[in-house]
């Protein structure tokens, strides 16, 4: 997505005629127009530029509560990469366009698309199946304390102080978790019940979890994160 019509043609010409892999199913000058075409063919990867007219490229990003595609920013500014990886940015091209940077950046976007094959499952209730490097492992849900959004991608935090990245959004693992135990407490995090420490109302609402984290609660999700904590309270 770019506000020039020869930047938007010029990335299309060269994804079309040095990297086959790709498939351009779209451009778009401003977020707006970028909203429906992501909505309408449900990309793997968006390219964005910073600067649009009216909002940017980080607004567009803003646009979403969980990213479900990849991003790589093309800018001509260095001075955003920062921000982009902030974001959740799989990579950040500056321009003018090298072939090499971006077949680069096209190896590592099918790198992150074949880990995504593998589907993020509960085989069983205290199981998931997690993407790794050398195929998959199996992780123990009691050892996982919460899991936090970040961008397209989501760190779990794990009770031996260990973290994961894995390129899955947060809703995904909402519907793989047993909601007996794990609870979307904001659009940000999932809790384990079973890692709750204890809950404030100051500050909006919080709960404390088992390594001193502290997660939002959010105003909407109190009346049912208290029905939730309350019937896992008396299952224990």
């Amino acid at each position: 997505m770019d506000d020039e019509l020869h930047g938007r043609e010029n990335l299309k010409m060269i994804l079309e005629n040095y990297c086959p892999e790709v498939e351009v199913l779209g451009t778009a000058e401003s977020v707006k127009e970028a909203k429906k075409l992501v909505n309408s063919f449900k990309p793997d990867v968006v390219f964005l530029d910073i600067n649009m007219p009216v909002l940017d490229g980080f607004d567009f990003i803003a646009e979403y509560d969980e990213l479900n595609f990849m991003v790589v920013f093309v800018s001509a500014y260095e001075e955003f990469g920062i921000k982009a990886v902030k974001v959740g940015a799989v990579d950040y091209l500056l321009k003018p366009i090298s072939i090499k940077e971006l077949k680069q950046t096209i190896k590592k976007l099918l790198t992150l698309k074949n880990k995504k094959e593998y589907i993020v499952s509960a085989t069983e209730p205290d199981k998931l199946i997690l993407p790794a490097s050398h195929g998959f492992e199996i992780l123990l849900t009691d050892n996982i304390i919460r899991l936090e959004a970040e961008g397209c991608y989501t760190k779990i935090i794990l009770n031996d102080r260990k973290t994961k990245i894995i390129s899955r959004n947060l809703k995904e693992f909402e519907n793989s978790l047993s909601d007996k135990y794990f609870f979307r407490a904001h659009k940000s995090h999932i809790i384990n019940l079973k890692h709750i420490k204890d809950y404030s109302k100051l500050s909006g609402g919080y709960a404390t979890m088992s390594d001193g984290s502290k997660v939002e609660i959010s105003r909407r999700k109190a009346p049912e994160f208290l029905i939730k904590i309350k019937s896992f309270l008396s299952s224990v």
